[in-house]
């Protein structure tokens, strides 16, 4: 009891329950367990992020674990065939999810300074590893297309993929430093013209012409996005366009498949050749009918389409999981699409709104072109279906890009009883 006003008042006192004096005694400590402590971090972790950081995660990892399962199913005998395995294809690529999944975390909790800082650094280095991988023995042919280089014997990688990844942060930096000239045609050809220029000549040198579609798109993509005129975009793309009908008509192969393409590969004598990998993939959509044909019973996969477990991916998952296994994956990219939407509109910051927007127009016009390619829409380009396809360069990449979009995501909250925001 203590006196005030004369008057004697009850003192508050907090009593321990008998669970918590049961662990107290000499050489005990009152601090909650380190497991606790871990709980406690990782809610601290993820406490703090929006709806639109959830939504685009959770599609994310369900398109990756997805896409392993359908890698499984699909490169199953053609790894028996390779190396007497069933199972090789589906642990490389778990591999690289693998590591993907990490890097995709940490991106996300890096602050947009940090991919300002390193934008310059990280254009150098993709195009640099470009050039090395078209003008040194470094790099070597897959397919017809100089795009891949190799680091010892077990080591390799595909470098436009990394041009990819440094345009994002790149462009968004040089563009949202013009914002309020951005509408000025000089200001948009130094220095984004000769950069991407030079970065999608050298991937245009390696013959890859479908990673030169993506490329241009995002360029394109991100600079409507910025808020260029539109009579400079159209410049623009007549310039590309031109360019990219020229390079398609300068070698007898790709005007082959050009030609095989607009013909709607309904000749006979094209079925040994050209139109081979597109008629077995239409028979695999085809036969899957609505519900398809049961999952790992796929039979194009057995050596009659080409890719099987890659490009035309998208054929097996037709076959397999029929009609609706195919909707569903178009439907997991529009709703990845509308995470970027909002993402975007939540956003005040330029540099965070290009950054997103460069990420969408790369990972959604992706995803069409590849389906696109399947369905006979347009020709055969060599185009992965993101998070879906085979390939470590490419899934590792674009969850890198998705862990940047992330980052952008997240929100200001509350520390403690101080009420100050601040940038988990």
């Amino acid at each position: 009891m203590t006196e005030r006003g004369g008057r004697r008042m009850p003192t508050t006192r907090f009593v321990a329950s008998p669970e918590r004096d049961a662990g107290a005694g000499p050489g005990r400590s009152d601090a909650p367990p380190r497991g606790g402590a871990a709980v406690v971090a990782v809610r601290r972790l993820f406490g703090a992020e929006t709806g639109n950081f959830y939504l685009l995660l959770g599609t994310t990892l369900f398109l990756v674990a997805f896409g392993l399962v359908m890698v499984l199913s699909a490169s199953s005998v053609t790894s028996y065939t390779e190396s007497q395995q069933f199972f090789g294809g589906f642990e490389r690529q778990a591999l690289f999810a693998a590591l993907g999944i990490p890097l995709m975390l940490v991106a996300s909790r890096a602050p947009s300074s940090f991919w300002k800082r390193w934008a310059p650094i990280a254009i150098m280095a993709a195009v640099t590893l470009q050039f090395l991988t078209v003008a040194t023995p470094l790099g070597y042919d897959v397919n017809g297309n100089q795009n891949w280089i190799r680091l010892g014997e077990s080591l390799s990688f595909q470098p436009s993929e990394t041009v990819k990844l440094a345009l994002v942060i790149w462009m968004a930096l040089i563009l949202s430093r013009k914002q309020g000239r951005i509408r000025e045609w000089k200001e948009l050809l130094l220095p984004l013209g000769p950069v991407t220029a030079v970065a999608i000549g050298l991937v245009l040198a390696g013959g890859d012409l479908g990673t030169v579609m993506i490329l241009v798109a995002m360029v394109l993509g991100t600079l409507y996005f910025a808020g260029a005129r539109l009579r400079h975009l159209g410049v623009a793309i007549l310039a590309m366009v031109s360019v990219a009908l020229l390079f398609a008509a300068s070698t007898a192969s790709r005007q082959s498949r050009i030609d095989a393409w607009q013909n709607g590969c309904v000749g006979v004598d094209d079925y040994d050749g050209l139109c081979w990998q597109t008629l077995h993939g239409w028979w695999a959509l085809a036969s899957g009918g609505f519900f398809g044909v049961g999952l790992g019973n796929s039979k194009s996969k057995w050596n009659w389409l080409p890719e099987a477990d890659n490009d035309f991916i998208f054929a097996i998952i037709g076959e397999e999981l029929g009609l609706l296994g195919a909707v569903t994956v178009l439907a997991l990219f529009v709703v990845m699409m509308i995470a970027f939407v909002r993402i975007i509109r939540a956003n005040t910051d330029p540099f965070a709104r290009v950054a997103v927007s460069t990420v969408m127009v790369w990972i959604i016009g992706q995803a069409f072109v590849n389906i696109a390619v399947v369905l006979g829409v347009l020709p055969v380009l060599g185009v992965p279906l993101p998070f879906i396809s085979a390939g470590g360069t490419a899934l590792i990449s674009g969850m890198i890009a998705i862990g940047i979009v992330l980052s952008f995501a997240r929100r200001p909250v509350s520390t403690g009883a101080r009420g100050r925001a601040t940038r988990q």
